[in-house]
């Protein structure tokens, strides 16, 4: 069964035709633009690919905004961003649930690069984004910086193959850019979390690890030293320090990362109090 394909852009003219060739099997790929001033636009529709444009204010509006208005003709979505690739093999695994194991949407797992090397470890690999489903059932809902599927979870499947991710292709700086960007958002969400409780028995839900994950992150920012407890997690839990000087430099992010949203939570915090910064 043919597959739509749907890519997220905003001058993404070093990503995008890397993008465009792992999902060259597509024949319906629309590519979602946030007004690029690049050659986004130009390497999208030289590969046959439509463009549709909307300025961006978040991720889960601009896929729903693909699903809306992208007019895609196959049934069956894959939601990309440009520095990501599809391999063969999953591309493989996608047809093959399509055809034995119909749910409503999939989980894909990700594989994080820097320096040319995957961080198997300090990536938190598998660590799961629902990111492929019906047409008609995967929306979306804004949650911190990212998006969170609006379907019940026994109607979630979990792909055997990951995306690989390029989250460092247009450098260092780029990714701290958005990253303090991404900080202001997790703050804002995080301020609201905190007004309410949290997910326990989501904690213990082997059986759900996206569930689990997003209950372990919510009771994370209750707890104090997060920067400290960020790095920790990545490099010496979680074994980061075998993913060699990459893996040293993804956890010290990481903790950068974190310290940002705890400043500006606090901040915030403050302000919605009447106090001064």
């Amino acid at each position: 069964m043919p597959i739509s394909v749907l890519i997220l852009t905003l001058n993404e003219e070093a990503n995008l035709a890397a993008c465009l060739e792992s999902v060259k099997w597509s024949d319906d790929v629309v590519v979602v633009d946030s007004f690029s001033s690049d050659r986004t636009v130009e390497i999208a529709r030289a590969a046959g690919a439509r463009v549709v444009q909307r300025a961006f204010d978040n991720f889960a509006a601009q896929r729903n905004f693909g699903l809306r208005e992208g007019g895609l003709r196959h049934p069956w979505v894959l939601h990309l961003d440009a520095d990501e690739r599809v391999t063969p093999e999953l591309h493989q695994n996608l047809l093959e649930v399509i055809a034995s194991d119909p749910k409503d949407a999939y989980r894909v797992a990700s594989k994080t690069m820097l320096q040319g090397r995957w961080l198997k470890h300090a990536g938190m690999y598998p660590s799961y984004q629902v990111r492929f489903g019906r047409k008609e059932t995967l929306l979306f809902q804004q949650v911190g910086h990212g998006q969170r599927e609006a379907i019940s979870p026994d109607r979630l499947g979990t792909l055997r193959s990951p995306l690989i991710h390029y989250s460092f292709s247009k450098g260092i700086t780029d990714w701290v850019e958005r990253h303090n960007r991404y900080s202001t958002d997790e703050a804002a969400y995080a301020l609201e979390g905190l007004a309410h409780g949290f997910d326990r028995r989501g904690l213990f839900s082997l059986s759900d690890p996206t569930r689990q994950r997003r209950a372990l992150k919510e009771l994370s920012r209750r707890v104090p030293f997060r920067p400290l407890l960020r790095f920790l997690y990545s490099y010496v839990w979680r074994r980061g320090f075998l993913d060699g000087r990459a893996g040293l430099t993804y956890a010290r992010l990481l903790a950068t990362y974190e310290y940002l949203t705890v400043l500006k939570t606090r901040e915030m915090q403050g302000a919605r109090q009447g106090r001064s910064p």
